[in-house]
């Protein structure tokens, strides 16, 4: 394609969205280029997954709040991604869009200067969220980028050269990272989140070639609103808006069950044949959470809507039948407060970044809140079951493939009635965005327990006392986590080389503590050897958790392996029903 030669000096709100949704689509494309990036040649390669995940939810709250004012568009964005957030790459790029529109708050257009600015002021928020920040990573993408913008600011007004620039020296210092963080040289990869930040600056420069290509020449920005020849009004004028919403005919308060929820359950043999299933029964369960219920079965797959108050406990139930997917939960009283702020002429900002709506407030007050609560991640009936049997509160579904946004979190924390609640991630990938949520809710002390695997959280709920402070359980449950050793059982997605370990496609990996130390073609033998290796250094007790796909007799086998192997060591098997993992293995 070739473009006419404008200069491009200025861009305003309605460029700016552009920008993104061109950004957004460039994701979208190379989604699975992204993903196949991920070091580990495991079935979760799920970088490309969280980051498109976290942008489409920032460049939809943007849709529902567009303006041609570049500090106001940058703000929805940036609310839609702090939300939205899935994994620390997700986390990561949140980051850098908050620090963006802080930046251009108050600028109803911006030009080459203050553009390179933004993204600066974006890198120093990400690197301060992050607490080790790591080079050879998104963070190192974005840092050399826009050093890069700052100075060539200086020598260029034209927006589509400095962006174009950006982009340029953003692949050099992708094609760097390999020499910066040693396991992807080992690997052969680039990194998974810095190639997914260009493709977003490529779609960056896409945009405004084409802006630059319909602009008159000194004409800045030619935004799809800014003077448009169509007659479209700008959305931030009166003209956009309606006279008046029928949805101001309700107040707030008046919504007796808040959250719009809706999920697919597949029936699971483990729990219930699909035979044996009761629609009606299962219906008149779920009616007692809630109204709106719909509720359609097909064979082995059963459609779920409901208005309710508390998504967890609906989903609690439903995993009673089987396992849960396509999971969506809307906030809907922060829905109708954002209609109402938009028919009284407010700028619309989001509700839901806040402490609760002043409905759940007054009803959180109204009850009796009781010292503790806790919330989990994790992927599994099994795994949720335990927990829900420790104690645990809400269960959100989640984990290795299915990273919870920072929103899921928040409303899992939300609808714990409690004074202090602990968070167990259970994943490394959602330590972030756990952290994240911490900042979102006001109205009650929340405390993550960097818990990365499920054994380590499992073991950490354990450690809790009731008689104990809130300070005296965060150090009793990271102490619990010190003592748990942490192994998981799948197959290989590719062909690689990791740590001298030859590993095929199809091959059984036993990864231990992060580390994978065996590959075989043969499941038991991988799960012999990452035994062995778990148990190198001693340990009293060994638990296994099955997945999905494990088979009873090959359990037995591996029980009666530990026994013969490691006489003084207790097991205990317990069904995690986890899926991409045959086994996850703890020992401590």
């Amino acid at each position: 394609m070739v473009f006419l030669s404008k200069r491009l000096n200025l861009i305003n709100g309605n460029d700016f969205i552009r920008m993104m949704e061109k950004g957004a689509q460039q994701l979208r494309d190379n989604v699975d280029k992204v993903n196949a990036l991920n070091v580990f040649p495991v079935p979760d390669g799920d970088t490309g997954t969280n980051m498109n995940l976290t942008l489409t939810s920032g460049v939809e709250e943007l849709s529902k709040r567009p303006s041609a004012h570049i500090g106001k568009a940058a703000d929805a964005l940036a609310k839609g991604l702090l939300m939205g957030a899935r994994g620390n790459s997700g986390v990561i790029l949140s980051q850098l869009f908050r620090g963006f529109a802080k930046s251009v708050s108050d600028a109803e257009a911006v030009d080459a200067e203050k553009l390179a600015a933004a993204l600066q002021s974006g890198v120093d928020m990400a690197y301060k969220a992050v607490v080790k920040p790591v080079e050879g990573t998104i963070l190192t993408v974005s840092r050399e980028a826009a050093k890069h913008a700052v100075q060539q600011a200086k020598r260029t007004h034209d927006l589509v050269e400095l962006m174009k620039e950006t982009w340029q020296k953003g692949q050099e210092a992708l094609s760097r990272t390999p020499e910066m963080l040693p396991v992807l040289k080992q690997v052969g990869v680039v990194d998974a989140g810095g190639q997914g930040l260009l493709y977003i600056y490529e779609g960056f420069v896409q945009a405004l070639q084409l802006l630059s290509a319909g602009a008159e020449a000194g004409d800045g920005a030619a935004g799809p609103y800014a003077g448009s020849s169509d007659g479209i009004a700008a959305p931030d004028e009166p003209a956009h808006r309606e006279a008046a919403r029928p949805q101001a005919k309700l107040a707030t308060e008046d919504i007796e069950f808040g959250y719009c929820t809706e999920f697919m359950v597949r029936l699971n043999p483990v729990k219930t044949a699909a035979s044996e299933f009761d629609e009606g029964l299962f219906r008149k369960e779920l009616s007692a959470f809630g109204d709106s219920l719909l509720v359609v079965a097909d064979d082995d797959l059963v459609k779920v809507h409901i208005h309710a108050e508390y998504p967890g406990s609906v989903m609690n139930l439903a995993m009673k039948y089987g396992d849960l997917s396509r999971i969506k939960i809307e906030n809907m009283r922060d829905q109708h407060t954002h209609l109402l702020h938009e028919g009284n002429g407010s700028s619309g900002e989001s509700q839901s970044d806040g402490g609760t709506s002043a409905a759940s407030s007054a009803e959180e007050a109204g009850r009796k809140l009781k010292p503790y609560g806790f919330v989990a991640v994790a992927a599994g009936q099994g795994i949720a079951g335990i927990f829900a049997s420790l104690g645990v509160d809400r269960v959100l579904q989640g984990g290795q493939t299915m990273n919870p946004s920072t929103e899921d979190i928040v409303t899992a924390i939300r609808e714990v009635h409690a004074h202090t609640v602990f968070v167990f991630p259970n994943n490394s990938n959602i330590i972030l965005a756990a952290q994240q949520a911490v900042e979102l809710v006001e109205d009650k002390q929340v405390i993550v327990v960097p818990a990365k695997t499920i054994p380590q959280g499992i073991a950490a709920v354990i450690a809790y006392n009731e008689h104990a402070a809130p300070d005296e359980n965060e150090d009793a449950m990271k102490q619990a986590i010190q003592q748990v050793q942490s192994g998981l059982v799948t197959c290989a997605v590719r062909d690689t080389r990791i740590d001298e370990i030859d590993i095929k496609q199809g091959d059984y990996i036993g990864i231990y503590n992060h580390r994978i130390v065996v590959s075989h073609p043969d499941l038991l033998a991988s799960c012999r050897g990452l035994i062995d290796h778990m148990l190198a250094g001693g340990a009293g007790l060994v638990t296994f958790y099955t997945g999905e796909e494990a088979d009873e007799e090959q359990t037995g086998l591996l029980v009666d392996y530990v026994e013969q192997t490691h006489g003084d060591v207790e097991v205990e098997v317990h069904y995690g029903g986890q899926p991409l993992y045959y086994y996850m293995i703890s020992a401590e």
